[in-house]
């Protein structure tokens, strides 16, 4: 960093030396021991701007305090069975990390068909598996490499992704902007691969409308992209869509779930099932004790930006076109 972003850090730190009192629980939350860090996370997601930082990091703060994000990981969404077809149907999970440490998050985005439950449901296992990462996967990275590790890479996975995916911009409108608004700059790195021609076709109208910096953290690999991927980390740590060609989205594999991280029964998967039902214990009558039944917590959806909102009107408007050519 140079001596502007030196200076914009430190003008931030000393704006937040004032928050109100009812709000710095949650600032401890975010920035886990790691407030530099966090600072600037947001410094960069207000291009510098430290107005603009502050205000978006204060909304982030008012947000989780009127969510009770802080206590989301209390909260299980039960019984297992409603998880589980969660978990069928909204694909995503942890394969490994890379050889700088860095968690590998794998998204199943051309087969998740989030149709299984209500959409605070899905809005809710998607925010429990943020803060899972922030309060428990990256300090474990970190405290394992010895440095702040506060970032991950993704591999999105498009493997099935059909014209159908329309029905769920909605849904995904309202979990990229919760993540763009509170939970920036967490992704290093976006690895594409298994794209079809429906990708192929919106990315050309969508890629011009992304700002700078978006656009150089998005890498769109050939086939499955498993020779790229090598070089960045080990084949354990590939998400199984990766590991060899033509094996294609993997709902399901040869070696069952041991490899698949979108199945509930991986053992990240596990984790984070097994931590969120025994904070919920300890919070209520300590370990042993029957885990509450609650319907899906509703999360209040922040409006998108202007950005955001012109990039889902555009792919909005580019599905239709395409299922209009389809059809003649």
């Amino acid at each position: 960093m140079g001596m502007a972003s030196d200076e914009a850090i430190k003008q931030l730190r000393i704006l937040m030396e004032d928050v109100d009192e009812s709000l710095r629980e949650s600032y401890r939350m975010i920035h886990q021991g790691y407030p530099t860090e966090t600072l600037l996370r947001f410094l960069k997601a207000r291009d510098w701007n430290v107005q603009k930082a502050h205000k978006m990091l204060l909304e982030c703060l008012e947000w989780r305090t009127q969510n009770e994000i802080d206590k989301i990981l209390t909260k299980p969404i039960v019984p297992v069975d409603l998880y589980r077809a969660i978990r069928d149907s909204q694909l995503i999970g942890v394969s490994g990390y890379s050889k700088e440490g860095l968690p590998v998050i794998a998204i199943g985005v051309g087969l998740s068909t989030y149709d299984k439950a209500s959409v605070h449901y899905y809005v809710q296992s998607h925010i429990q598996m943020n803060e899972y990462r922030d309060r428990v996967v990256l300090p474990s990275a970190t405290k394992k490499q010895g440095r702040p590790i506060c970032t991950c890479l993704k591999v999105l996975d498009m493997s099935g992704l059909k014209l159908s995916a329309l029905s769920q911009i909605k849904l995904m409108t309202a979990i990229t902007t919760i993540d763009d608004l509170n939970y920036p700059e967490k992704t290093e790195t976006y690895y594409i691969v298994n794209v079809p021609y429906i990708f192929s076709a919106c990315w050309k109208t969508i890629k011009p409308l992304l700002q700078e910096r978006t656009k150089k953290k998005i890498q769109v690999l050939k086939g499955c992209g498993r020779d790229e991927l090598l070089k960045i980390m080990d084949y354990e740590s590939l998400p199984h869509f990766c590991r060899r060609e033509g094996s294609g989205s993997g709902r399901h594999i040869s070696n069952g779930t041991v490899d698949n991280c979108f199945s509930l029964d991986h053992s990240f998967h596990q984790e984070l099932y097994n931590y969120v039902v025994k904070q919920q214990q300890g919070l209520i009558k300590g370990p042993g004790a029957p885990i509450s039944r609650h319907g899906s917590v509703h999360v209040m959806f922040p409006e998108p930006d202007t950005e955001g909102t012109k990039i889902f009107d555009t792919l909005e408007s580019e599905f239709q076109k395409l299922g209009n050519d389809h059809k003649v």
